[in-house]
This record gives structure tokens, C-alpha cells and sequence, in this order.
């Protein structure tokens, strides 16, 4: 059995250096693999997650039929959705990569891992509240963040562009406090435990933000209500899917490590000059 899993990854290995890549280093490459492995599972898991979410389980609400789930993938703002995911893998991989190549990376470029985090730590925190708003006040539940816009909202029931602007805004406000934060542990911690901090507190949110998000959907389902059910669903769709992110660095590490140890070692140096007198 071991044996076999030393040649599985041993083919992996020869076929991923056979790829005619740019003029890029091993541990790149590794962290383009991990990135498209996040993407994928994304791919997969879109559908099933649809469809349990949407299923004929609901009390008088919206079912979805499997032909329907599968037309996601051709909206514009699903590939956007993926995109700004896949985007965040990468930039958070920047960091992996500088500690595996064992540089220390100057305090600039910790400003990157600090804004991704900032952002998913706040897209956390406003789906979570959303997810208890349509819970609480049903429809309504959207219409709370319109009262947030700078210019004067509807008192008795905000426009959707209010509505929009005004939840951009609190994400923005969100962002900008957890950037705030992490900036005050990036300023005291090393790469390699801002790298642990960050994720570790990202993968904690989401976790906690599932918590939220699923008894909230099961409580709009239940209840039948028509448009709250998106609210809660993009709640477990953000869970998911920055939970899964939280895995990036780990299976980066876990590909160096493994086809590291899979790579030729060379010759030693006094074992070459001994053969060189020799001859």
C-alpha cells in the first residue's frame, strides 16, 4: 500500500514538471496547483450545496430542480463570486511561498495577507448578520443595511439601491477594522505566526458564521418565506467557501513536503571528487 502511494505521487510529481511552465520557481508551482485545487472543489461543491440548501424540504418556499442548480454556473456573478475567491487563495499563498522558500519577507508586503484577511474576517461577519436579519424580520431583513447610506433612505421601506449601498458600506466599515487589527499583529509577529494567526482566525469565523447561517436557513424554510432564503443561503455559501480557503496554506505546505522528499537527491560533493581522481 505504501508503496503504491509513493509511485501515485511519484507520477503526479514527473507529470506536474512536464507542464511548460513560465520562468517560475518549484514553489510557485506548487501554489498554482493548490489554487486550481480550491477552484475545483468550489466547482464541485456548488450544485450539491444548492441543492440541499433549496430542496423540496422547505414549507411552502422555493424548490430547485437539479437542471436549474446547474444553469449557476452560467451567471456572470457566480464567476465573479469564483473569482474574488480564487483571487483571495492566491494572494493569501503569497506569504506560504516567501516561508518555503525560507526569505524573510519585509514588513511590506505583510500588508497583503493583512487586507485579504481584513476582507474575508468582514464578508464573514456581514453575512452573519444578515443571515440573523432575514431570520428576524423576514424580507425585511435586507432593507435594515438601506438606513446605513449617507444619502436619506426610505423611512418606511429603502430602495434597492439603498439597500445595496448601504450593505457595501458595511462591508467597507468591516474591512477596515479587521485590516486595523491584524495591521497591530503584523507590526509584533513574525511571518510564519501571522500566517498561523490569520488563518486560524478565519477558519474560527467562518465556522461560527455557519453556526449562524444554517439553523437561520432552516428557520426561513421552514417558515416559507420567499426572498429570506437568499439572504441565509449566501450566509452558508460564504461560510463554505472561506472555510475551504483556510486549507490553502496547509495543502501548499503538504505539496512542498511531499515532492520535496519525491525529488532526486544529488550526488555528494566529495563523493563526486573522489570519483573525479579516480578516473
Amino acid at each position: 500500500m505504501q508503496a503504491a502511494k509513493v509511485k501515485f505521487w511519484k507520477t503526479i510529481w514527473l507529470a506536474w514538471n512536464q507542464i511548460s511552465w513560465p520562468d517560475w520557481n518549484c514553489m510557485k508551482r506548487w501554489a498554482v496547483l493548490t489554487v486550481l485545487l480550491y477552484a475545483l472543489v468550489l466547482l464541485v461543491l456548488t450544485v450539491p450545496v444548492l441543492l440541499i440548501a433549496f430542496g423540496g424540504w422547505g414549507n411552502n418556499g422555493p424548490s430547485l430542480a437539479l437542471k436549474e442548480a446547474v444553469q449557476i454556473y452560467l451567471h456572470g456573478r457566480y464567476a465573479l463570486w469564483l473569482a474574488v475567491l480564487v483571487a483571495g487563495q492566491a494572494l493569501l499563498l503569497l506569504l506560504p511561498i516567501n516561508i518555503a522558500e525560507r526569505r524573510l519577507p519585509p514588513r511590506r508586503p505583510l500588508k497583503v495577507p493583512v487586507i485579504v484577511t481584513g476582507l474575508f474576517l468582514a464578508n464573514l461577519l456581514f453575512a452573519g448578520l444578515l443571515a440573523i436579519f432575514c431570520a428576524a424580520f423576514k424580507e425585511e431583513g435586507f432593507g435594515i443595511f438601506g438606513f446605513l447610506t449617507p444619502f436619506k433612505a426610505n423611512e418606511v421601506s429603502p430602495s434597492d439601491l439603498q439597500t445595496l449601498v448601504g450593505m457595501i458600506i458595511t462591508i467597507l466599515v468591516f474591512w477596515f477594522i479587521w485590516a486595523m487589527i491584524f495591521q497591530k499583529f503584523a507590526k509584533s509577529d513574525d511571518p510564519d505566526a501571522l500566517l498561523k494567526r490569520s488563518t486560524r482566525w478565519v477558519l474560527r469565523g467562518s465556522i461560527l458564521e455557519l453556526l449562524v447561517a444554517v439553523p437561520s436557513h432552516i428557520i426561513v424554510r421552514r417558515r416559507g418565506d420567499c426572498c429570506a432564503p437568499i439572504g441565509t443561503f449566501w450566509g452558508i455559501a460564504t461560510g463554505i467557501s472561506v472555510m475551504l480557503l483556510c486549507f490553502g496554506p496547509g495543502v501548499f505546505f503538504l505539496f512542498v513536503e511531499r515532492f520535496e522528499r519525491l525529488k532526486p537527491k544529488p550526488l555528494d560533493r566529495n563523493l563526486n571528487a573522489k570519483y573525479s581522481r579516480n578516473d
